[in-house]
């Protein structure tokens, strides 16, 4: 287990100055466009920080993730392609685990971290309007 998480590691270090390198910048860019147009909506419509509701309303958790996911599904898929493309060219090997696990870290966290706050944003900014 300790070889597979160095070996994780350093291929995951690895990307920031491999091939392709431009997408580490630009997909977690696309994520936070895409949280921050979502938060803002939340904060209008006077509804809770997408993250915090993710997390503590079972009820209506499968509806912010099919939500989540339509905002941010093509870029986690097109994170998943550049992944692969790049294993194939850096590494020679196709690691399925890092496939999945790379997007997570540039796609659906950076979303899932903005979208909250740009949403208490919009909804003082909205508060603050109506004074």
């Amino acid at each position: 287990m300790g070889e597979f998480l160095r070996q994780f590691w350093d291929e995951l270090i690895g990307r920031a100055d491999g091939p392709l390198t431009l997408r580490l910048f630009l997909q977690p860019t696309m994520a936070a466009i895409f949280a921050i147009r979502s938060g803002i909506k939340d904060g209008r419509e006077g509804r809770p920080p997408y993250l915090m509701t993710l997390v503590r309303d079972p009820e209506h958790r499968g509806a912010l993730l099919r939500e989540g996911w339509k905002d941010v599904g093509k870029i986690f898929v097109i994170a998943m392609v550049l992944d692969a493309i790049y294993q194939i060219i850096a590494i020679h090997k196709i690691r399925p685990l890092q496939i999945v696990l790379v997007p997570v870290f540039l796609a659906l966290i950076p979303y899932m971290i903005l979208r909250g706050p740009a949403s208490r944003l919009a909804a003082a900014r909205k508060g603050a309007s109506k004074s």
